[in-house]
C-alpha cells in the first residue's frame, strides 16, 4: 500500500516472503475473518487513499489495490498470499512508503487483510452482506438555513460529501463542510472561498452569492480526482 508507483518485481518478492504469513496453524492469521467489518474498516481508514473498485473507492495517493495484484493473481499466487502481504503492509509499511504504520490494529488489521485479499482484481461487484455494509456516498440536495449552506464529509470515509447538490438565495452565507473523520477535507469555490482543512472538525468560509452556478469540491490532492464535488444552485 504506500505510494502508487509499485513496481511488480518487488511486488512477487514481498507476495512470497509473506506466504509464511499464512500457513496452516499460523497465529499471524485470523482463522475465521470478518469482512463485512474488513471492508468497513477499509473503507473508513485505508479508501481516501486507495482504489479498490468492490469497496467503490477511489483514493489517488496509494496504489490502486485492483492494478497492484492482478499480475500477480494472475501467475497464481494465492489469495491466502496476498492476504499475507497486506496483513504485513498494515502493521509494518515498506519505509518510504509514506503509509502510517498501524492505521488498524488487532482483529480489524486481519479483517481488512482478508476482505482487500478477496476483492483485489476479483471484478464484479460485492453481493450478500457486503454490498450493504458500507452506505453509498453523496446523492442528497443540501439547502441554505439560516444563513448557511452545510455540506458535510461522509463519515463512513469515502471520498465524497453527503450532498453532490447544494441550493441557496443570493445574498451573504456561510458555506461549511462538517468533517468527522480523521481524513483531512475542505471546501472550496473558486473565486468565493477556500475553507480551511481539518479532521474532525469544520471548514467554513464566508461569500456574498449572486444567481448562478458553481461547483463546490475538496482540494486535497486526490479528493477532487475522485469525484468529491458537487453543484452549488444559487437562486
Amino acid at each position: 500500500m504506500g505510494k502508487r508507483s509499485l513496481a511488480r518485481g518487488p511486488l512477487v518478492a514481498a507476495l512470497i516472503a509473506a506466504a509464511p504469513l499464512v500457513g496452516c496453524g499460523s497465529e499471524n492469521i485470523k482463522n475465521d475473518p470478518d469482512v463485512v467489518a474488513g471492508k468497513q474498516a477499509f473503507v473508513a481508514n485505508c479508501g481516501a487513499c486507495h482504489t479498490l473498485a468492490r469497496a467503490e473507492t477511489k483514493g489517488t495517493t496509494g496504489p490502486d489495490l485492483d492494478e497492484a495484484f492482478q499480475q500477480s493473481v494472475k501467475d497464481g499466487f494465492g489469495r491466502n498470499a496476498i492476504r499475507g502481504m497486506v496483513y504485513k503492509q498494515i502493521l509494518y509499511p515498506d519505509r518510504g512508503s509514506g503509509m502510517p504504520a498501524k492505521l488498524v490494529t488487532g482483529e480489524k488489521a486481519h479483517d481488512v487483510a482478508a476482505y482487500v485479499a478477496q476483492s483485489t482484481a476479483a471484478g464484479g461487484k460485492d453481493t450478500g452482506a457486503l454490498a450493504h455494509a458500507v452506505k453509498a456516498a453523496a446523492g442528497g440536495t443540501a439547502s441554505e438555513k439560516d444563513g448557511v449552506i452545510s455540506i458535510p464529509v461522509d463519515k463512513s470515509g469515502q471520498l465524497a460529501y453527503t450532498a453532490d447538490k447544494a441550493t441557496g438565495e443570493a445574498g451573504a452565507v456561510t458555506i461549511e463542510a462538517p468533517n468527522p473523520t480523521s481524513t483531512p477535507h475542505d471546501i472550496v469555490i473558486d473565486g468565493l472561498g477556500k475553507g480551511e482543512v481539518v479532521t474532525d472538525g469544520t471548514s467554513s468560509f464566508k461569500a456574498t452569492l449572486k444567481p448562478g452556478k458553481y461547483t463546490y469540491y475538496c482540494s486535497v490532492p486526490g479528493h477532487r480526482e475522485a469525484g468529491m464535488q458537487g453543484t452549488l444552485t444559487v437562486q
